[in-house]
């Protein structure tokens, strides 16, 4: 067992195994034990470091929202429509990449605790669909129609890995749907 190197540095191995282990097996692995077991230590040296497996998951999930938030900044240019258009199809795209990261980093028990910081971390993200959407749709409560979007993006998201978007709709791309939510909850575009 490796448990004689630095506390930052088991720390951040037992984090990353959790990314590795969500990304290849899902949110259902995450285990304690199975983290401690694919880092190499006792299954309870993870407990020194994160008391609790709620602590665990919160430091994994920030890893997902670390890299959503990288690849919505591609989300770039003058035209706010344009913007989040690219921004929805960047947290469409990650959603269905990585499913288990995904499920993680929606888990309303971690979301909820706002000890355990996620909220710092996944808010920000919003607050870029809201300033988005407030462009937009200036005089609208940009707020509820962002919450409104989100919410569609992720059914879409959730639907469409399970596949049953795809056997409705009888399409396997999923931009017509992304185009159909956007001009639902922004008015339709001008040009595509």
């Amino acid at each position: 067992m490796r448990e004689t190197e630095s506390a930052t540095g088991l720390r951040s191995r037992l984090v990353d195994v959790g990314v590795d282990l969500v990304t290849r097996e899902g949110a259902q692995a995450l285990t304690l034990r199975e983290i401690a077991r694919r880092a190499g230590v006792s299954h309870g040296a993870p407990r020194r470091y994160f008391p609790t497996h709620l602590e665990l998951l919160s430091a994994i999930a920030r890893h997902g929202y670390a890299e959503l938030a990288d690849r919505t900044r591609t989300a770039t240019g003058r035209d706010p429509r344009a913007r989040l258009t690219r921004l929805s199809r960047a947290y469409l795209e990650f959603a269905l990449e990585k499913p288990g990261m995904y499920e993680l980093m929606f888990r309303h028990d971690l979301l909820e605790s706002g000890h355990l910081g996620l909220r710092d971390t996944s808010l920000p993200l919003f607050g870029v669909l809201v300033e988005l959407v407030g462009q937009v749709r200036p005089g609208a409560d940009a707020r509820a129609v962002a919450g409104a979007l989100w919410a569609q993006l992720h059914g879409i998201a959730q639907l469409w890995s399970w596949g049953g978007l795809q056997l409705a709709t009888g399409t396997d791309d999923f931009t017509p749907l992304l185009h159909a939510a956007l001009d639902a909850h922004l008015g339709p575009a001008a040009e595509r």
